[in-house]
C-alpha cells in the first residue's frame, strides 16, 4: 500500500505541474512578446528590447486609461466592500426566514451574462436621466458585478463566528460599535480583505460593463487596449497587458504585507 502511494505522489505532482503550465502558458507568451524588438506582435520575440515599454509609458492615452481604471476600481471596491460586508452581516445574523431571498438577491449578478447586465444598466441610467455624461453609471455597474464576491467572502468568514464571544463582550459592558471593532472585525478581516481584492481585480479588468457604461471621453485600460488592437498589432499591446498583470500582482502583494491577509488560527 505504501509503495503504491509513493508511486502516485510523483504522478500527481507531474499532473499538477502540467495543469499550472497550461494555465500560465498564455501569460508567459504575452510577457515574452512584450520584450519583442520587432515591429509586430510575434512570438518567439525577434530579439529582446524594452522599446515598447518606453513607448507605452510615453503614451498619454494609455496612461490616462490606467488612471481611470485605478480610480474606478478603487471607488467600486470601497462601495462594494462596505455594502457587501453589511449585507453579509445581516444575512448571517439577522436575515431569519428571509435568508435565502437575501442570498439570491446578492448573488443575482453572477447568474446573468455580463453583457445582459450591462445592457440593462445602460437602459436604466438613460431612463433616470444620467446617461453616459458622467462615470456614475460605470461605477454603479462595477459595484454591481463585484458585490457578490465581497458578500461570499465575508459570509464565509462569518460562518465561523461564535456568538458567545459577542455575548461575553456585551456582559462586560462593551457597546455595539466597540464589539464590532474589537471582536467581529478582526475575525472577519481575512474575508473582507479577500473580497475587496477580488472586487478590485475584477473591476480593473472588466470590459463589457465599462464598454457599455463609460462616460463620454473616458476609457478604462481594457477598452483602450481593445481600441488599440483594432488598428495596431505592435508589441506595445503585450507591454500594456504585462503592466496590467504586474499592477494586479502588486495590489495583492501590498495588501498581504500591509493589511495582513493571512488567516490567523484561533
Amino acid at each position: 500500500m505504501e509503495g503504491g502511494a509513493d508511486m502516485k505522489r510523483p504522478v500527481l505532482t507531474l499532473y499538477c505541474l502540467l495543469v499550472y503550465a497550461f494555465l500560465l502558458a498564455p501569460i508567459l507568451v504575452v510577457v515574452g512578446a512584450s520584450f519583442n524588438a520587432g515591429n509586430f506582435l510575434t512570438f518567439p520575440p525577434q530579439g529582446l528590447s524594452l522599446r515598447w515599454y518606453v513607448t507605452f509609458f510615453h503614451n498619454d492615452v494609455f496612461m490616462r486609461a490606467i488612471r481611470t481604471s485605478l480610480w474606478v476600481a478603487a471607488v467600486a471596491t470601497v462601495i462594494s466592500g462596505t455594502i457587501g460586508t453589511m449585507a453579509a452581516l445581516y444575512y448571517v445574523q439577522h436575515a431569519g426566514r428571509w435568508k435565502e431571498a437575501v442570498r439570491i438577491a446578492m448573488l443575482a449578478p453572477l447568474l446573468l451574462p455580463e453583457v445582459l447586465t450591462a445592457i440593462a444598466l445602460l437602459f436604466f441610467v438613460y431612463a433616470i436621466g444620467i446617461g453616459t455624461t458622467t462615470m456614475i453609471g460605470m461605477v454603479a455597474g462595477h459595484v454591481l458585478i463585484t458585490l457578490p464576491f465581497v458578500f461570499i467572502n465575508v459570509s464565509a468568514s462569518l460562518e465561523s463566528f461564535d456568538p458567545s464571544w459577542d455575548m461575553a463582550a456585551r456582559s462586560l459592558g462593551a457597546g455595539r460599535l466597540t464589539r464590532f471593532r474589537r471582536i467581529m472585525l478582526p475575525l472577519i478581516k481575512p474575508g473582507v480583505i479577500g473580497g475587496a481584492l477580488f472586487a478590485f481585480i475584477i473591476s480593473f479588468d472588466t470590459f463589457t460593463i465599462s464598454f457599455m457604461l463609460k462616460g463620454i471621453g473616458t476609457s478604462t485600460l481594457p477598452i483602450q487596449l481593445f481600441d488599440y488592437l483594432r488598428t495596431n498589432f505592435t508589441p506595445e499591446a503585450a507591454a500594456v497587458s504585462t503592466v496590467s498583470i504586474v499592477l494586479t500582482l502588486l495590489v495583492v502583494i501590498v495588501s498581504e504585507k500591509v493589511l495582513g491577509l493571512r488567516i490567523h488560527r484561533f
